[in-house]
Formats: C-alpha cells, sequence, structure tokens
C-alpha cells in the first residue's frame, strides 16, 4: 500500500491525515515539506506580525494570522503563509482549523531554500486566487517587496531597500520603517 506521502496527488483530505511534526503545504497538487524557520526568519515574523496586527487591531480593520496556519485555497493547493490579513468583512473563510478561501494580503518571508517557490511558485498562485496585496520579506538583504494586484497581475507598490519606509495600499495608513522590522 502506497502511504499518503508517496502519491503523485495530494488533496487537502489526504493532507488532513498525516500523522507527523512536519510542516506541509500542497502546491498543485503535490506535498511540499516545509522546513523549520531559521531564528532571523523567526524575529523578522514577529516583528512584522506585531506590527501589522497592532495596526489592525487599532484601526479595527479584521484579523491577522501567522504561521503555521493552513490557507486552504482549494483541495490541491494549501499554504501556510508566515502573516496572513484578511478584512472583517471577509472573515466568513475564517474556520475553526483553517482559513478556507482568499486572504486580502499575505507575506512571506524569503530565504536562500525558498526564493523561487515564494517569488514565483506561490505568487503565481497567489495571483491566480486574486490575494489583493503581497508582502514578499528579504531578511539577508533586509529587503521589503509589496505587490499589489492591479488588472490580474502583480505590480510594485512600494519597495524599500535596508532602510526606508514602506507602505500598504490594502492597509491605508500602514507605514512600516524597514529597521523595526530587521533590528
Amino acid at each position: 500500500m502506497v502511504s499518503i506521502k508517496e502519491r503523485k496527488k495530494i488533496t487537502y483530505a489526504d493532507y488532513l491525515k498525516i500523522d507527523d511534526n512536519n510542516r506541509y503545504e500542497i502546491l498543485n497538487g503535490e506535498l511540499c515539506m516545509v522546513p523549520a524557520p531559521s531564528t532571523d526568519h523567526q524575529g523578522v515574523s514577529r516583528n512584522l506580525e506585531f506590527l501589522i496586527w497592532n495596526f489592525v487591531k487599532e484601526k479595527g480593520l479584521g484579523k491577522v494570522f501567522y504561521a503555521p496556519i493552513d490557507v486552504v485555497f482549494d483541495e490541491d493547493e494549501v499554504f501556510q503563509p508566515d502573516i496572513v490579513f484578511i478584512k472583517s468583512e471577509n472573515q466568513g473563510i475564517i474556520h475553526k482549523a483553517a482559513i478556507h478561501g482568499i486572504p486580502d494580503l499575505i507575506v512571506e518571508i524569503v530565504s536562500p531554500s525558498s526564493t523561487y517557490y515564494d517569488t514565483v511558485e506561490k505568487k503565481d498562485i497567489y495571483r491566480k486566487y486574486g490575494v489583493k496585496e503581497y508582502w514578499l520579506i528579504f531578511p539577508e538583504e533586509k529587503v521589503i517587496e509589496i505587490l499589489t494586484l492591479e488588472s490580474g497581475e502583480y505590480l510594485e507598490f512600494c519597495k524599500s531597500k535596508k532602510e526606508g519606509v514602506v507602505k500598504s495600499k490594502l492597509l491605508e495608513g500602514l507605514e512600516i520603517n524597514s529597521k523595526d522590522v530587521f533590528d
């Protein structure tokens, strides 16, 4: 008998049957193991999640979640983004075990081993499903890149390299100094 992890195609129902302590995502029906993040990654994630969460909470704009949380786009597209924002009016997609639907904003913190996965493969899936704003964070280069979905394509809205302030189009008024993310 072939185990779930050895099958060619996998669904979210199959994914839920996996009984180990590893982190996985499903890309085009293929199971992908996601390694544990580095301490630098975790520090950046904590700082950024705190800054976004404080802004969203203060303004009453919605909910912010951080990894690991399953975001189920479809039965064969399941991801665990680093940070997810869902507007108040879209909170029907939030379920007890996972988010079933399209978040308004997704943040991925890119490590050297995940560059292609985050900047090409996941970006294409997020674009296809209509994630309105996609942030790519590169801790080693200290770069924050904010992409917004315009006419079905991601366009660079804002970017900082090593220093500077980035702004969100979706979360109007949110401004983040990159030193607060990387220090």
